[in-house]
């Protein structure tokens, strides 16, 4: 038996790769399937089943195009409506790959029809554990993500995780590695650990939602605190579902070269969305007015799901090299609308002699020499509610990046305000300068090195929000 984990760290994502005795079966994949063709390809094998533990509501899944391009059937567990073929399964049910069997295991809660795939080995003794997102290592999946015509509550689908749980996993020895389908940053759980990896006998010491407590107790230790989802969510549970066109197709259409002329007439269509995917230190320095940048080398995919519409196209900026890296990436959180790239990048747009916008940045020094002499200075500091409450400069305002697409967002923002902006280490807050310069809030900074750099300034006043933290 052998059994290897692709991890894809900026959406924090385990795909797994099972296999036995020439057969190999694929956990959780993701949109872009060619590392799973080639691993079985390298290691002469024959893809025999594409395991699915939920309706993934993070990413696009790539069991349809691993479907077709292997003729290897789509398991999931009972209680699955899809639009699709698929093998529903029934609890407990096994299946034989090579000398092994996978054996399933319902454990509704963060979805219906969440299942763990429980591998036996060759002797027929449970070796490891795939839990999607019912367990993480130091977490468990949100139950409050019910998908389009159910009726269950957060309570509802919490109680559900609380059984499923106690019946199905805590019964489990010890010595059961459990690969999780997340890890550290995901947005599926609250506070999941920095491993990608466990045992069942370390979560049952260490994992808060599996230390004895009665469902009431369980229901709001899960339920508090939890972060709005992003809004992607919904519609990547819908398009698992349902179904999407194949990335070959999304491809041919984004990876359309346009030279500066056709690019300046196709941005100029309301339904059209440019982003600038370079780095942020390049992006500041010089962009095409009215281009959102978010780098490809953050949580590139994430933000793109949470910031930008679905319903527009979207047109490209990137490094030379990087268009297809951009589509592949987009599309797995969903994205299908392209109109193509600019042909040379923005160096191109710059030597045609076409207008740009930049962004200034400023040292945390700076801003504090400037901070008791301009009384209209401003500082918003972008990240999230949790962050600025362990810390932030005092009488900064909070608004976080997530928010910005809100209109209301920016009520208290005045014309006259010299913003200063910043985030953690200065990827968010170079996204939310253009979002504000896309929204013609020009009179802005950047501030490097974001409240890293700001903490270590002795002349800078932090301070703490503890009833917030509290």
């Amino acid at each position: 038996m052998y059994i290897q984990q692709l991890y894809t760290g900026c959406i924090s994502e385990a795909a797994y790769y099972i296999e036995s005795n020439g057969e190999a079966a694929i956990v959780d994949p993701l949109r872009d399937i060619d590392p799973y063709l080639l691993l079985a390809k390298e290691r002469n094998t024959t893809i025999r089943y594409i395991f699915e533990t939920h309706f993934h509501a993070d990413f696009i899944s790539g069991h349809l195009d691993l479907c077709k391009a292997t003729g290897a059937p789509i398991v999931y567990g009972p209680d699955t409506q899809a639009n699709f073929d698929v093998i529903v399964a029934a609890d407990n049910q096994e299946f034989t790959l090579g000398n092994i069997t996978i054996q399933v295991l319902h454990t509704p809660g963060h979805t219906l029809e969440s299942t763990c795939y429980l591998v036996k080995n060759e002797g027929g003794k449970p070796y490891a554990i795939f839990t999607g997102d019912t367990l993480f290592v130091g977490d468990v999946g949100r139950p409050d993500l019910a998908q389009k015509g159910e009726t269950l509550t957060t309570e509802d689908l919490a109680g559900m995780l609380y059984n499923s749980l106690q019946q199905k996993i805590m019964p489990l020895a010890d010595d059961i590695i459990v690969y999780p389908a997340h890890g550290e940053g995901s947005s599926c759980g609250k506070h999941l650990g920095p491993h990608n990896y466990s045992t069942i006998g370390e979560e049952k010491k260490s994992n808060y939602a599996l230390q004895p407590q009665t469902k009431e107790e369980f229901i709001k230790a899960i339920t508090e605190g939890l972060a709005v989802p992003p809004q992607y969510f919904p519609l990547n549970a819908q398009i698992n579902k349902e179904g999407y066109e194949a990335l070959d197709a999304l491809l041919e259409k984004g990876l359309t070269p346009l030279n500066v002329a056709d690019f300046k007439t196709i941005i100029r269509q309301e339904d059209n969305i440019l982003l600038d995917t370079r780095p942020t230190g390049l992006f500041t320095q010089g962009f095409v007015p009215g281009a959102i940048n978010i780098g490809l080398e953050g949580r590139f995919a994430e933000w793109a799901g949470s910031l930008l519409p679905f319903d527009k196209s979207l047109v490209l900026i990137t490094e030379n090299g990087k268009e297809k890296e951009t589509i592949v990436r987009l599309a797995r959180v969903g994205f299908e609308k392209f109109k193509g790239y600019l042909e040379g990048g923005y160096e191109a747009w710059k030597e045609a002699g076409e207008p740009v916008d930049m962004i200034i940045n400023v040292d945390a020094d700076e801003l504090a020499m400037d901070i008791p002499f301009d009384e209209n200075l401003v500082i918003m500091d972008v990240r999230k509610e949790v962050e600025f409450a362990d810390g932030h400069v005092k009488d900064a305002i909070n608004i976080p990046l997530s928010n910005l697409t809100d209109p209301g967002s920016m009520a208290s923002i005045n014309d006259t305000d010299n913003l200063y902006l910043h985030c953690g280490s200065g990827y968010r807050s170079v996204i939310a300068a253009s979002l504000l310069k896309r929204q013609g809030i020009h009179n802005l900074r950047n501030v490097n090195g974001g409240y890293t750099a700001i903490k270590n300034e002795q002349k800078i006043e932090t301070e703490k929000s503890n009833e917030v933290l509290n």
